[in-house]
C-alpha cells in the first residue's frame, strides 16, 4: 500500500479514537475482503476463513486504542488475521491428530506403518513444548517463514526467534534420546 493508503488509515484510526463510529466502518469497508483473502491462504476454507476474519474485527475495535502506530493499522490488521489462522490450523491439526488416534484404539494399528508412528511420536513431543517454542517450529517448518517473518509477526526480535527456534531443536533431540 502506498504512503497515502497509509496515512488515510491512521486517520480513520483516530478518528474512530475520537468516537466517530463511521471511521470504523470504512477500514472493514476497505480491509474485509483483503484480510478473508489472507485468511484462507491459511486455511483453504471459505467458511472458517470469514469467521476468523469476523474474530479478527472483534479483536480490532477492543485493542484500537493501544495501537501505536495508527499509519500501521493494515499490517497490524494483517497480523492479528495471521495469528487467529494460525491458532485455527492449530485447533484442526489437534482435531485430526485425536481422531487419528481414536480410529487406531478401535481398530488397531495394523494400518499404521513405522514411519507414521515416527510422525505421531514426532507430533506429540511437539505438543508438549512451550506455546511458544512450538509457534516458532510451525512458523519456520510448516509455514517456511524466514526468521525476519517470524519476528515482525510475533513481534519479537530475530534473536528471541532463533533462541527459541534453538532450544525447541534441543528439546526434540533430548526427547528423542528418552
Amino acid at each position: 500500500m502506498d504512503n497515502s493508503g497509509k496515512v488515510f488509515d491512521g486517520l480513520l484510526v483516530l478518528e474512530y479514537r475520537s468516537g466517530k463510529k463511521r471511521a470504523f466502518e470504512i477500514l472493514v469497508k476497505r480491509y474485509h475482503k483483503k484480510l478473508c483473502r489472507h485468511a484462507y491462504s491459511y486455511t483453504h476454507d471459505f467458511d472458517a476463513s470469514r469467521d476468523i476474519v469476523q474474530d479478527s474485527w472483534t479483536i480490532m475495535i477492543h485493542k484500537i486504542e493501544s495501537l501505536k502506530k495508527p499509519n500501521r493499522f493494515g499490517s497490524w490488521a494483517f497480523r492479528i488475521v495471521s495469528r487467529k489462522a494460525l491458532d485455527f490450523l492449530n485447533k484442526r491439526k489437534r482435531q485430526i491428530s485425536h481422531l487419528a488416534a481414536y480410529k487406531n484404539s478401535r481398530y488397531g494399528s495394523d494400518n499404521q506403518d513405522n514411519n507414521e508412528s515416527q510422525i505421531q511420536m514426532l507430533r506429540h513431543m511437539v505438543r508438549v513444548l512451550p506455546k511458544d517454542q512450538q509457534i516458532v517450529l510451525r512458523l519456520f517448518y510448516t509455514e517456511e517463514y524466514s526468521l525476519k517473518e517470524i519476528s515482525e509477526i510475533l513481534e519479537v526480535s530475530v534473536g528471541t526467534i532463533k533462541s527459541r527456534l534453538f532450544h525447541a531443536r534441543e528439546r526434540l533431540k533430548l526427547k528423542l534420546k528418552e
